[in-house]
């Protein structure tokens, strides 16, 4: 456990953000660049704001950090190690990474005394066990660990002894119902990856549940993948003293008065914990709702208490709340009363929310006129409610209160500003008409928008949007003047447009500051000839993952040489294990883990020991470093993200003996990945339903029992048959593992048929079948059909027609 002293880790999308942060008491920043970042819709900083924006922070005795939290494909390897280079010149004090062929070379010239900065390992790298904490700090000797989310009180302690590298954990904010760096949700159904900054919040979005083949009316609780936001302030101390180093806040797409409000309460919490105080009573309730007013699902404590399942996710809404204010118990035109007095404040001009439940599907909200006691009257005109809808019973949610966000406006506003008071004053022009592009223009300087102008749906482009945007400069030794508008109204461009736009003339303006003189490119592709030499004419291999005993029995009768068992119950496996073994000699066996491993898990290992199997397909790095002390042989799966030919070496270096592409590459970059001349190590899942969601909350627990979790849920996953409709009509299925955890599968099977001549033709001979829900005759055929495309009997097109399959490789390609 480590003994370094705490720090605030507050988040900074931008440079009012970054000021919030340090003024409010931040200890350390974390921001990311305009590319390799997990939140790419974030303003985001460049590398030429790196010459401004470290030397502010280090000015004021904080540290900076800069998140390179997804995966690198093959051909952006040399880019981002380009980037490190710049970082480590500009003197940012480290990196948070997720990618594991990343974290290698980060690590490797960091021991070779070429860089110095610092290498943090994401939680998107998915270190949610002592076990993987062991194994990164074996392979990486990182300075600073970031834990999953899903952890208890003791389970974070846990993992904390088992290294002497500080612990970072999230304090605050919204909470992924997936395991971060585990979610193929987005892509699956966006073509967006989680993975590379695009999520598409999926979880945040209505379901439905079919039980046994029923639609099941959850009343108004449909968002049934939607946690409430984490709020860890009263458990500070606990924190403290289960090892966490460092306290981390989401928000890096949320406001400065975000920023404001959540630094400012934690690092007045951690200050007190430190001589042994607690915050006052009234301060902590002032902290608690100014945090519930910047941004608010609803608080919890998360999984830091254990495992509560309903409380995690209620499922009546989705987005932001605010606090809550009470029940309507009367109403009229213009006016609604609660039962009392309300205990937070309430002001003429604070907004609300009338919340009428999903079952109505009504949300109407506006702002307060005046205040009589319990009863409160709304703003005609800055209020559109229809009053008949509003009923007693209904909820008032609290959603804007002006007088504390200009409190936590004055925090930061004029702080670190003196040097841009006599800034040089930029005048700007900007011009732009429908179907063309939108260009600013200032000394002799034009930047365009690289997208034609559209007209608006419902945001428009108006003077105050363009100046909000390019008034950001903070940093830059400019600031705004006089600007001039050309542009033709009731047109639209994506804010992430302008601010690219403002980012690109601030970097062309003569004499704008910019990034350091690059250093010497860095040789990385020594490792090509680690790789075994590529034989086209090597024969495929074809594997099949069995979810159910009798598919097993089918795959082994059809000839398959080695079956991957993945099943729910794991008491399954030595007899399925013996039976395959007695009556088809020669099939290898071979059990897969779990994805995820918590603290005092590893007895899930032993149930798969027991097995006597011929192998394990490893599904996350505690179970590596579990079975490599066991010496049995190991293949490495999607689920470890492999997705460059650096992060393929770690994993065989470990001792894998092939390892899984991770779904994140699409067709193209699988052929670079071949390229490198690894294809022999690799195995491509040829056939399969995605998992999407992989999630700690219980599904199964929450909206089919009364219990709270496996303790007293009365295991409906062990009855029922459940399917999740989607808001477009598709079904996917949903399953739970002995470690009840759930998976939501995409409801139709892919095939990546039309790529297998190709990819044979560079290497790669290692395919499997990944069966979910199909019958011992349905396995057979399938089987059968693989076999034949494989010999060039049928074609892709047939193959998919026959088995009504989606054209996709991995996830992010579809045609």
């Amino acid at each position: 456990m480590s003994e370094v002293a705490p720090e605030v880790l507050a988040p900074a999308g931008n440079w009012d953000c970054v000021r919030a942060a340090v003024a409010n008491g931040a200890q350390a920043v974390y921001f990311g660049l305009d590319k390799f970042n997990a939140r790419m819709r974030a303003d985001n900083f460049t590398r030429g704001d790196l010459a401004a924006l470290v030397p502010f922070l280090h000015g004021h005795g904080v540290r900076a950090y800069v998140t390179m939290n997804v995966l690198i494909f093959p051909a952006e390897m040399s880019e981002a190690l380009q980037y490190l280079d710049e970082l480590d010149a500009a003197g940012v004090d480290a990196v948070i990474v997720q990618d594991l062929g990343l974290a290698e070379l980060v690590s490797r010239y960091r021991r070779e005394g070429r860089w110095q900065i610092e290498l943090h390992i994401s939680t998107q790298m998915t270190v949610s066990s002592p076990e993987a904490v062991r194994w990164v700090d074996e392979m990486f000797d990182p300075q600073q660990i970031v834990l999953s989310r899903e952890l208890s009180l003791k389970e974070i302690e846990a993992c904390a002894k088992a290294t002497s590298k500080p612990i970072e954990v999230f304090c605050h904010g919204a909470l992924c119902v997936a395991y971060s760096g585990q979610c193929l949700t987005s892509e699956t159904l966006g073509q967006r990856s989680a993975n590379r900054g695009e999520c598409a919040q999926a979880c945040r979005m209505p379901y439905r549940l079919e039980v046994d083949g029923r639609m099941r009316d959850l009343g108004e609780r449909r968002y049934i993948f939607s946690p409430q936001d984490l709020c860890a302030l009263e458990r500070v101390p606990e924190m403290l003293a289960a090892g966490v180093r460092s306290f981390k806040i989401e928000g890096r797409l949320k406001s400065p008065e975000y920023v404001a409000a959540t630094t400012r309460a934690y690092r007045r919490a951690i200050d007190a914990a430190l001589l042994g105080k607690t915050v006052p009573s009234a301060e902590l309730g002032d902290d608690l709702y100014a945090m519930q007013m910047s941004f608010s699902r609803g608080f919890s404590f998360g999984w830091l208490e254990g495992t509560d399942h309903p409380l995690l996710t209620h499922g009546r809404f989705g987005k932001k709340r605010g606090a809550l204010v009470g029940r309507i118990v009367r109403c009229g035109e213009g006016w609604v009363e609660l039962a009392g007095v309300p205990a937070i404040p309430i002001a003429p001009g604070d907004g609300f929310v009338i919340d009428a439940g999903q079952d109505r599907n009504e949300e109407q909200g506006g702002r307060i006129w005046k205040v009589r006691g319990a009863r409160l009257f709304f703003h005609g005109k800055g209020s559109h409610i229809d009053w008949s809808s509003v009923r007693p019973g209904d909820l008032l949610w609290k959603t804007a209160d002006p007088a504390l966000e200009r409190r936590l406006h004055a925090t930061w506003s004029n702080f670190g500003r003196s040097a841009q008071q006599a800034a040089d004053v930029l005048d700007i022009r900007f011009e732009g008409r429908l179907g063309g592009q939108l260009t600013a223009s200032c000394r002799g300087v034009m930047v365009g928008s690289g997208q034609p102008l559209e007209p608006a749906e419902n945001r428009p482009l108006t003077p105050e949007v363009i100046a909000g945007q390019f008034g950001r400069l903070g940093g830059t030794g400019y600031r705004l003047g006089e600007c001039r508008y050309e542009v033709e109204e009731g047109l639209m461009l994506p804010l992430s447009v302008l601010n690219r736009m403002r980012r690109e003339l601030v970097e062309k303006l003569p004499g704008a500051v910019t990034a350091p003189a690059a250093r010497p490119a860095l040789d990385w592709a020594g490792w090509e000839g680690d790789f075994a030499p590529i034989k086209a004419t090597d024969k495929y291999k074809l594997t099949v993952l069995c979810r159910e005993p009798e598919q097993a029995y089918a795959a082994a009768a059809a000839g398959i040489k080695r079956l991957y068992l993945d099943f729910s119950d794991l008491r399954q496996l030595a007899p399925v294990a013996e039976k395959l073994r007695a009556e088809y000699p020669g099939v290898a066996v071979w059990v897969a883990t779990l994805r995820i491993l918590k603290p005092k898990e590893t007895g899930y290992f032993k149930f798969l020991h027991a097995a006597q199997p011929d192998g394990v397909l490893v599904r996350n790095l505690g179970a590596a470093l579990w079975f490599k002390e066991k010496s049995l042989p190991m293949v490495a799966d999607f689920s470890l993200n492999a997705a460059n030919p650096e992060s393929v070496k770690v994993l065989r270096s470990y001792g894998m003996q092939r390892v899984t592409v991770s779904y994140d590459l699409n067709a193209h970059q699988l052929a670079d990945l071949l390229r490198s001349a690894c294809g022999p190590e690799l195995e491509l899942t040829l056939h399969q339903h995605i998992p999407m969601f992989h999630t700690e909350h219980c599904v199964f627990c929450t909206f089919l029992s009364q219990g709270h979790s496996f303790k007293d849920c009365g295991r409906p996953c062990e009855h029922h048959r459940v399917r999740v409709m989607d808001r477009t009509y598709a079904m996917h299925y949903l399953r739970s593992d002995e470690g009840c955890r759930n998976t939501l599968f995409n409801g139709r099977a892919q095939t990546a048929a039309r790529y297998v001549a190709g990819m044979r033709r560079m290497g790669l001979r290692c395919f499997r079948l990944e069966l979910l829900d199909e019958s011992p005759e349905q396995t057979t055929a399938l089987i059968s059909s693989y076999r034949a495309l494989m010999h060039g009997k049928i074609t892709p097109e047939h193959l998919m027609e026959k088995l009504d399959l989606l054209d996709r490789i991995g996830v992010t390609e579809t045609k």
